[in-house]
C-alpha cells in the first residue's frame, strides 16, 4: 500500500468513526450533533551551519464533537477512536450540555446551505521523501546562502517541512464529507555581519505540490540577498511620509480588515466597520474577490468548518463593502445568513483598476517617489474597535523612486479607516504564498516615528 492510499484509507476509516459518533449521539436523545476530525502527518527537518539540528515526525489528530439539546450546547474531544472512548466522549458532551445556558443562536448550520457532495479541488499531492533526502535539501539551501557572500557569517538554519493529512466533518443533517490535503515548504534564515552591525532575514517557498517548490539554491540565495540588503540601517526623522508595504507583508493590512468585518467582532460591536455594508471603505479603483474553489490553491476549500458550502463572493466592489464574514452563530446574532466563513477566508484576490494600477515593483517605487518602503512589521499594536494602527517596522528609505538605504527601529502609525481610504496603488507583484493574493500597497501618508 502506498502512503497516498494510506491517507485515503485513514480518511474513510475516520468517516466511519464520525458516523458512529453521530449514531451514538442520537441514541442519547440529542436534538442535533456535529463531529469534526483532522489528522496531520509528516516530516520536518532543520539544519544549521551544515549540521542536522532537528528531525521531527508528526502524526496527530483529535476528534471533536458538539451536541445540542433544547438550546444548550456541550462539547468534548478525544484522540482515541476506539468504540469505548467514543461512547465516553459523547456521554461527556451530553452531560456538559445539561449545565450550559440556553442560547437560541447556537446549533447546526441550515441544512440547505451545506456541501453534501463537495468537488475535488486537487489539494492533495503525496511526496515520498525520506529523512536523508530531506536533510540534503535543507543543507543545499543553507549552503547556497552561506556561499553567496563573505558577509553572510552565520545561519539560523534551513528547514524543510512536508505534511499531508485530511479533514472530516459530519452532522445529524445527514452530511458526512472530507478531503485529503498536502503542504510542503522550504525556508532559510541567514545572519549577515559588517563592522559592528548584524542583521537577519529569511526566504521561503510553499506549495501543495512538492515539485512546485523553488529550488533550494534559489531560496538560499534569496535569503542571503534579503539579509545583506538590511546591513547598516539608519533611523528616520519623525514625520508624515508616503508608505509602501511590500507584497509579502501587504496581506497583514487586509488581515486587520478581515477582523473588522468578521461576525464575532460585529455582533459584539467591537469593530470600526460596524454598519458598513454598501459603504465606501477603499478607493473606488479597488475590488476584492473570494474564489474558494481554485484547484490546488493554498486556501481553497469546498466547505467551511461547519460544513457550509463555500461560494465565489465579491468582498469589495469599486471600493464598497459587499459582505460581512459570518459563521452560523454570528449570522443568527446579527439576523443574517452565514457566509461560509467558519474557520477563515478562502483565496482573496485583489484587483485594482485605472489609477490604482501600480505595475511592477520598480514602478511602485517610482509612484512612492520619496518615502518609506516597509518590508518587516513587529508588534501587535492594532485596535480593531477604533482602527488605530501602530507597529514597529523595518525596510528602506526611498528617494526619487530608488532605494537609498535600509531603515530599522522605527514605528509607523495611522488609523486603518484612513489607511484604507488613503490607498494610492496596488502593484502587480502578487505574492501567491497565502490566502490573500495582493501586490505591494502604496499609502498616501502615515506617521513614521524614528529619531
Amino acid at each position: 500500500m502506498t502512503e497516498s492510499n494510506g491517507i485515503i484509507n485513514q480518511l474513510e476509516q475516520v468517516k466511519n468513526r464520525v458516523a458512529k459518533v453521530l449514531e451514538l449521539a442520537e441514541t442519547l436523545g440529542v436534538d442535533s450533533a456535529e463531529v469534526a476530525m483532522s489528522r496531520q502527518q509528516g516530516l520536518s527537518v532543520g539544519t544549521r551551519m551544515g549540521e542536522v539540528e532537528t528531525v521531527e515526525f508528526t502524526n496527530d489528530g483529535a476528534l471533536g464533537l458538539t451536541v445540542y439539546i433544547e438550546g444548550r450546547k456541550g462539547s468534548a474531544s478525544t484522540a482515541d477512536l476506539s468504540e469505548g472512548a467514543l461512547q465516553q466522549a459523547v456521554q461527556a458532551a451530553v452531560n456538559i450540555a445539561k449545565y450550559t445556558s440556553v442560547d437560541d443562536c447556537s446549533g447546526l448550520a441550515d441544512k440547505s446551505l451545506l456541501a453534501m457532495e463537495p468537488e475535488d479541488l486537487d489539494l492533495y499531492h503525496h511526496k515520498a521523501i525520506n529523512t536523508d533526502e530531506a536533510i540534503e535539501i535543507a543543507k543545499a539551501c543553507e549552503e547556497s546562502a552561506l556561499a553567496y557572500d563573505k558577509r553572510i557569517t552565520n545561519s539560523d538554519g534551513a528547514s524543510l517541512d512536508t505534511f499531508e493529512g485530511f479533514k472530516v466533518y459530519g452532522n445529524t443533517h445527514g452530511q458526512l464529507v472530507g478531503y485529503p490535503s498536502s503542504r510542503h515548504s522550504l525556508s532559510c534564515v541567514m545572519i549577515a555581519g559588517e563592522g559592528d552591525d548584524m542583521q537577519r532575514d529569511y526566504a521561503y517557498t510553499v506549495s501543495r505540490k512538492f515539485d512546485l517548490l523553488d529550488a533550494p539554491a534559489l531560496v538560499g540565495v534569496e535569503a542571503a540577498k534579503e539579509t545583506l540588503s538590511r546591513l547598516n540601517p539608519q533611523k528616520l526623522p519623525t514625520g508624515k511620509v508616503p508608505v509602501m508595504f511590500r507584497a509579502d507583508i501587504a496581506n497583514t493590512i487586509f488581515g486587520h480588515f478581515i477582523a473588522a468585518i468578521s461576525g464575532g467582532n460585529l455582533y459584539r460591536k467591537s469593530s470600526f466597520l460596524l454598519d458598513s455594508i454598501g459603504k465606501s471603505v477603499f478607493p473606488d479603483f479597488l475590488n476584492i474577490s473570494e474564489r474558494p474553489h481554485i484547484k490546488g490553491a493554498l486556501a481553497s476549500s469546498t466547505f467551511d468548518s461547519e460544513g457550509v458550502k463555500t461560494l465565489d463572493r465579491e468582498i469589495i466592489t469599486a471600493g464598497c463593502l459587499e459582505t460581512y464574514l459570518l459563521t452560523s452563530y454570528s449570522a443568527r446574532k446579527l439576523g443574517l445568513q452565514t457566509t461560509g466563513h467558519a474557520g477563515g477566508i478562502h483565496n482573496w484576490i485583489l484587483n485594482a483598476e485605472g489609477e490604482g494600477l501600480g505595475g511592477n515593483f520598480d514602478n511602485m517605487l517610482k509612484k512612492l517617489g520619496t518615502g518609506f518602503l516597509v518590508t518587516e512589521l513587529m508588534g501587535q499594536g492594532v485596535n480593531v474597535v477604533n482602527g488605530d494602527y501602530s507597529r514597529g517596522a523595518a525596510g528602506f528609505w526611498v528617494e526619487n523612486g530608488e532605494i537609498a538605504f535600509p531603515v530599522a527601529e522605527v514605528t509607523i502609525a495611522g488609523n486603518l479607516q484612513e489607511m484604507f481610504k488613503g490607498l494610492v496603488a496596488v502593484g502587480d507583484d502578487v505574492d501567491m504564498r497565502g490566502s490573500i493574493r495582493t501586490g505591494s500597497l502604496l499609502m498616501n501618508e502615515m506617521q513614521v516615528a524614528g529619531n
